[in-house]
């Protein structure tokens, strides 16, 4: 194992510490909660949003904290969920009499725990789970739950907190994050395992010449196990597989988003995201906004997912609102 860390369990909290001092003008850091905050408090009466999640999927949440998205994002070990206590301290700082919605992952894990902190939480609070990965639709995952969420969460966070930020109340935030989750799909590909500090060694292995088809975040195994193809059969097999969930009809407005992994460089990105663009155009469909990048990684997996949304007039002027993270930022 080669990384740039001083020790393993050591690892989160310098990361942690590093990314709020650099970004120290949008976000604080509760290191007692090891929770990141959004610096601007929201006006009184706001829905505040929370998020979060098991490190080694930066920027995923951290990243998406401030104006227009998220409010705090609290930090578990690295694949392993915050605890109720970080959750129910995030939601508390972030509280400003419009209640609290958690978007969370499809993880049993995570999920326990999110339920938990709106249990012991004092005001309102809503849970909004994100379930995208169209890999092993209908079928019962490593989730434990059904189908994962993964990168397609960062369109439920950026749209829904674009609502809170409008000033929607409560309910109607949860009815249109609830609406961008249903819209939204994703599936990936591995072409490489991750290696988790503390473990040392690579979550599983490939042949030179295999992918792992439908790969969780965490290096769950997928749908099957493929030769290497390439950028263009890969992006086909997306595009049906999501396609076929959000139903979309051609003359709907599409998000496509082409999100690393954490191993695999821009250029291979900018690749699988012309692959799928053309064959979305080829079959009529309209692809009216784009997003490339690593949003939602695993370590340093190689490897690659497609996002698509389903947008109408409604999210997609929502998507287009302001927003201004150490991440995504556009007025």
């Amino acid at each position: 194992m080669k990384k740039i860390i001083n020790a393993p369990e050591k690892a989160l909290p310098e990361a942690l510490e590093g990314f709020t001092t650099c970004h120290g003008h949008m976000v604080r850091y509760d290191a007692a909660a090891r929770t990141v905050l959004r610096r601007e408090r929201k006006k009184d009466g706001r829905v505040a949003l929370v998020s979060g999640g098991g490190s080694g999927h930066e920027p995923m949440h951290i990243g998406y904290v401030g104006r227009g998205m998220l409010d705090a994002a609290c930090t578990g070990q690295i694949f392993t969920s915050p605890t109720p206590d970080q959750m129910l301290a995030a939601a508390d700082a972030v509280e400003t009499g419009g209640g609290v919605i958690f978007i969370v992952k499809n993880y049993a894990g995570d999920i326990m725990n999110f339920e938990m902190a709106v249990e012991m939480h004092h005001g309102r609070a809503m849970i909004v789970i994100t379930d995208d990965d169209v890999a092993l639709e209908n079928s019962m995952c490593a989730s434990g739950q059904g189908n994962r969420g993964v990168a397609g969460t960062l369109v439920v966070e950026k749209i829904a907190g674009a609502a809170a930020e409008r000033g929607y109340g409560i309910d109607r935030c949860v009815e249109i994050a609830q609406q961008t989750n249903a819209a939204t799909g994703s599936m990936a590909v591995a072409l490489s395992s991750c290696v988790v500090p503390a473990a040392g060694t690579p979550n599983f292995l490939l042949g030179e010449d295999e992918m792992e088809l439908g790969v969780g975040i965490h290096g769950e195994a997928g749908r099957e196990r493929i030769k290497a193809r390439s950028a263009d059969d890969l992006a086909e097999l997306f595009v049906d597989s999501i396609l076929e969930r959000i139903g979309t009809a051609k003359d709907d407005p599409l998000l496509l988003m082409c999100n690393g992994l954490g191993g695999s460089p821009p250029i291979e990105l900018y690749i699988l995201y012309n692959s799928a663009r053309k064959i979305l155009t080829s079959r009529g469909y309209r692809v009216e906004r784009s997003l490339i990048g690593t949003f939602c990684s695993a370590l340093e997996m190689a490897g690659a997912s497609i996002t698509l949304t389903k947008l109408d007039m409604g999210l997609l002027n929502l998507w287009d609102d302001p927003v201004e993270t150490p991440v995504l930022r556009w007025a």
